[in-house]
């Protein structure tokens, strides 16, 4: 396997880029790079999936009714995937990404970017996802770009306006990565706040399940705007607490990314609230949704783990772990947010 050319500050453009996994984020991804004018290959673990998406541009599993470029390859052959790349964006859920990690680890071309699309913290470690990389997939903290912000991929494979968030230690890189992937649909911005970039895009999913359980027990706009504000707050108060800008949450990363997940039907974590408040138990939620993944029913297991670490009060993200795990009633949620200590906004 050949290695292009290794990027950061004064280098080269980044053209040709590998998108490991042919989820629906990972395909929607694959597309704005397409569509930027990139080079871009995905590898598929499924070898019919790949051959879906290379030779009819559709990906029928995860992203249906959606035309891909043609321009976009895919291959479930991950040397050849990787051969040659200028940067390489992981695309596998969070939960899975220790394993893959284990298989791409020894095949990732060195020096070249990372980009970091999960969203999660890992259950039993507490790692964020670029900790993940780092430690267990051998690459440096200054290679490893977070992508986060607003990002439901149906909009985005529909060429809907989005404004997104690439957070690296390393700036050059975030903005070398931000070229690469700049369309008219989507624009990225850059921030080099890793820490609080993942906790935010994190704990969205976790509120986003709250308001879903809100709005199928047909509480209106006041109690979601009450939980997406009040979400806010616990996620900043755990971010700040891990090193991370304030700042960060009240931005895209946060406050956006909060928003979209919340209120859009097309999201995975909103919908199976709704349906746990509808009376389904989760496994049969889960099983509903057709493989695609709910993060937010991991995600409030082990955010909750490191907030109870760092003593960081989190009601929301409790009162969904207590739902999910704890066969709390639908309606219990409420109450028990309603019936804490009053206390200072």
């Amino acid at each position: 396997m050949t290695v292009a050319s290794t990027t950061g500050s004064g280098t080269a453009p980044l053209q040709r880029f590998a998108v490991l996994g042919a989820g629906s984020w990972g395909t929607t991804f694959g597309k704005v790079l397409a569509d930027a004018g990139r080079d871009v290959t995905i590898w598929a673990r499924r070898d019919r999936l790949a051959r879906s998406i290379d030779a009819d541009h559709v990906n029928p599993d995860y992203l249906p009714g959606v035309h891909l470029p043609a321009t976009l390859h895919a291959s479930a052959d991950l040397d050849a995937v990787l051969d040659g790349v200028d940067a390489v964006a992981l695309a596998v859920p969070s939960q899975s990404l220790r394993e893959n990690l284990v298989l791409f680890r020894e095949v990732l071309p060195p020096g070249v970017p990372v980009v970091s699309l999960a969203k999660g913290v890992e259950i039993g470690t507490d790692l964020r996802m670029s900790e993940l990389i780092g430690s267990v997939g051998r690459v440096a903290a200054s290679r490893i770009v977070v992508l986060t912000g607003p990002n439901l991929a149906k909009e985005i494979a529909a060429d809907h306006p989005t404004a997104s968030v690439l957070a690296c230690t390393d700036h050059d890189r975030a903005v070398a990565v931000q070229a690469a992937c700049a369309t008219p649909y989507f624009r990225p911005y850059t921030i080099t706040d890793v820490v609080g970039a993942e906790i935010a895009g994190t704990g969205k999913n976790i509120v986003a399940v709250a308001c879903g359980l809100a709005d199928g027990l047909g509480l209106g706009l006041n109690t979601v705007a009450s939980l997406i504000t009040r979400g806010l707050a616990e996620l900043t108060r755990l971010g700040v607490a891990l090193g991370a800008s304030a700042e960060t949450f009240a931005g895209l990363a946060g406050l956006g990314d909060l928003v979209a997940t919340c209120s859009s039907p097309l999201s995975r974590n909103r919908t199976l609230g709704a349906r746990l408040a509808a009376g389904e138990e989760l496994d049969a939620a889960l099983a509903a949704m057709g493989g695609q993944v709910a993060e937010g029913v991991v995600s409030c297991r082990s955010v909750r783990d490191l907030a109870h670490r760092h003593g960081i009060d989190m009601p929301i993200t409790e009162a969904v772990f207590r739902v999910c795990y704890r066969h709390l009633p639908p309606p219990g949620m409420i109450r028990f947010l309603m019936d804490r200590p009053h206390s200072r906004e």
